[in-house]
């Protein structure tokens, strides 16, 4: 088989086939939706190459974890999954060895993605937070690129998560117990007790309650000022300068996004005086991190839940921090 990465699959696959047209969507990057129909009907699976045996395909992942949560919520409204696909394989049967790429027949054609991510809401577990809705959700990243296709088959690696999705903008908020992100399972089976951990150490009212608390604190414009440029230094220091106490995610493109939507975004943007709580703050962060690539968006959600406790401790300490002012 002729394998070719492709990192537009809008480019390569046809519209007939799932992919959803959707603009509000908790991850953007390079990405597009597809059904879980797509993924089923349309998309091979890999193997690992030295033993020709097969990989969980993203289709068994996602329902698998269907499955589970359906069992974990049976009284609530499950909403269908949102699936975001990206990076591309596509390939050729082996009957059109030679043929020309612009003769292929759509029977001749074979594609998978390298890397998915998906999310399925709970809507009966709605909450207010600062004025807006957030719906429970949990969901997964699939990504092969963290496998090693070339060896024997081996444990296989997942991300799952439980969180909230802001339905004013559809910003994902990820605590750090809402997060696996090693998950190491030999068959779909295995995934179960991984979820069923998941939902069971999550703290749904702790990390609600923090969020809350995000609107008692405010960034002044000059803190704001202050924070984003210790942000963009901290992206061309290294690591024996780094003078904070775990790494900033987000990359110079994004910063530069957090700060154009500080002016005009149009639920979070800065108060009349240029002053911005840290709620407002927090989803321009989260904003900023859906042009994240799949395989490292959950990480990065989770890192800026923790610079946002991180900056809370200091303003109600009033301790010192690298990231703001001088007191």
């Amino acid at each position: 088989m002729e394998l070719v990465a492709n990192n537009e699959p809008l480019n390569m696959v046809q519209q007939d086939v799932g992919i959803v047209n959707n603009q509000n969507s908790f991850i953007e990057a390079n990405t597009v939706e597809v059904s879980l129909r797509h993924l089923k009907e349309k998309c091979i699976i890999p193997v690992f190459s030295k033993d020709n045996e097969t990989t969980i395909s993203h289709y068994e992942f996602i329902q698998k974890t269907m499955d589970i949560v359906s069992k974990l919520f049976p009284d609530s409204q499950i909403q269908a999954p949102e699936i975001r696909v990206s990076h591309i394989v596509k390939g050729r049967t082996p009957d059109a060895i030679g043929k020309p790429a612009k003769e292929l027949l759509e029977s001749e054609k074979t594609i998978y993605y390298e890397r998915c991510a998906f999310l399925m809401e709970i809507k009966s577990v709605a909450k207010e937070v600062n004025g807006n809705q957030l719906n429970l959700s949990i969901g997964g990243v699939r990504a092969y690129n963290q496998e090693n296709l070339y060896s024997t088959k081996s444990l296989e690696k997942f991300k799952v998560f439980i969180g909230f999705k802001n339905m004013v903008c559809t910003n994902l908020c990820v605590s750090t117990d809402g997060l696996l992100n090693d998950i190491r399972v030999g068959s779909v089976l295995d995934l179960e007790a991984k979820v069923v951990e998941l939902v069971s150490t999550y703290d749904m009212n702790r990390h609600l309650d923090v969020m809350r608390q995000m609107s008692d604190y405010v960034l002044s414009e000059d803190e704001f000022a202050h924070l984003i440029g210790k942000l963009k230094m901290y992206l061309s220091q290294t690591k024996a300068q780094h003078e904070i106490g775990f790494p900033i995610s987000l990359n110079e493109s994004q910063l530069s996004k957090v700060v154009k939507d500080y002016y005009n975004c149009e639920n979070f943007h800065m108060s009349e005086d240029g002053s911005i709580s840290f709620w407002n703050f927090y989803n321009l962060l989260t904003e900023a991190n859906k042009s994240s690539y799949i395989d490292n968006n959950l990480e990065r959600n989770v890192n800026l839940y923790a610079l946002m406790n991180k900056l809370a401790n200091t303003k109600q300490k009033g301790t010192a921090n690298w990231l703001l002012p001088t007191i």
